[in-house]
């Protein structure tokens, strides 16, 4: 990757999987005040069954689209666009991101004046312009105890008692920080030379975890930089697959947890999604119980749980959304 000269100075890499309406709000918002540096912008379609990419084709000719015949994921695919990228700096962006004026060339900007920073991330925010989470620290038995039993939201404000998401940091300063989430991160050239590029063994989720471990480990720094701003409407895309996208949440979980720590460790972490879904799953039953306009809802809660505790105690996963479609 290294060895390539160029004139682009900043590549943005866009993945998508049945995502058109989010993507071409994504992609206008780049087109509308491009950045001042020379960019180019490659799209992975991951085997969309929507009109994702007739709609890029006729509407952004500029873009260059990458077809895949297969659900590749999402560090697979990714990856597959950062071997062709020939930018500097190279941002990754979801889908559902909207890209304020000015925010990849202060991005650009803040790389260029920290030469040791090796990804650095926007601050962003949901639609309605509160703040969303994009700090995180390194997954660690407590904290990951502390979401599990609610703790981060009855003691709201507390570090102490926190989960991996930073919610006490109000995201109003530059500041290092563990892991940036993977939403929108500009990265450069050098460090994925050096680091690597995402753990393909992590089909979506996980990723921007298990790379800002690795960018630390090598000696890059990755930084929060609220000088550039975005807007994540996150969630949307695998809303409809509840139970699909929760058990591959879970399973990116113990392969980072495996990756990264020891036995025990990864002892720990099942036994607290074990614990974790096994009291969701109760509530929710009970609740559906005691309230039964929201039966609905606690009906999704007891088969996202009851997902996750099969493929914790037997490895099951449950139909790809692909799969879904096509019955």
């Amino acid at each position: 990757m290294s060895n390539l000269t160029t004139s682009v100075e900043l590549s943005v890499v866009i993945v998508a999987w049945n995502a058109r309406h989010y993507l071409e709000l994504c992609l206008e918002s780049l087109a509308k005040e491009p950045p001042r540096r020379s960019m180019e912008v490659l799209v992975v379609d991951n085997a969309s069954a929507d009109d994702t990419i007739e709609m890029v084709e006729s509407k952004f000719p500029w873009v260059k689209l990458i077809k895949s015949r297969e659900n590749l994921g999402f560090s697979k695919g990714n990856n597959v666009a950062i071997r062709r990228c020939q930018g500097r700096y190279i941002a990754l962006v979801n889908p559902d991101v909207i890209v304020f004026p000015g925010c990849l060339d202060a991005l650009a900007d803040f790389l260029d004046q920290n030469p040791r920073v090796g990804n650095v991330g926007p601050r962003v925010f949901n639609p309605d312009m509160t703040q969303q989470s994009t700090c995180r620290r390194f997954p660690t038995l407590w904290n990951n105890f502390c979401s599990a039993t609610r703790l981060e939201n009855i003691l709201k404000g507390s570090r102490f008692f926190a989960g991996e998401h930073m919610f006490y940091f109000p995201h109003d300063r530059t500041r290092a920080v563990d892991v940036i989430v993977g939403c929108f991160s500009m990265i450069r050239r050098e460090a994925f030379d050096d680091v690597g590029l995402l753990d393909e063994g992590l089909f979506m989720y996980g990723d921007d975890v298990d790379w800002c471990r690795r960018a630390w480990n090598a000696g890059w720094q990755v930084v929060f930089y609220p000088g550039a701003r975005a807007i994540h409407d996150r969630g949307k895309t695998t809303a409809p697959f509840p139970v699909h996208f929760a058990v591959a949440q879970q399973r990116s979980v113990l392969h980072y947890w495996t990756k990264h720590h020891t036995f025990l460790g990864v002892l720990g972490i099942r036994s607290i999604m074990f614990f974790h879904h096994s009291l969701r799953y109760a509530v929710a039953a009970l609740d559906g119980l005691v309230r039964p306009r929201k039966r609905a809802k606690n009906e999704v809660r007891k088969q996202v749980s009851g997902a996750c505790l099969r493929q914790l105690l037997w490895g099951s996963v449950p139909k790809k959304p692909e799969e879904q479609l096509a019955s």
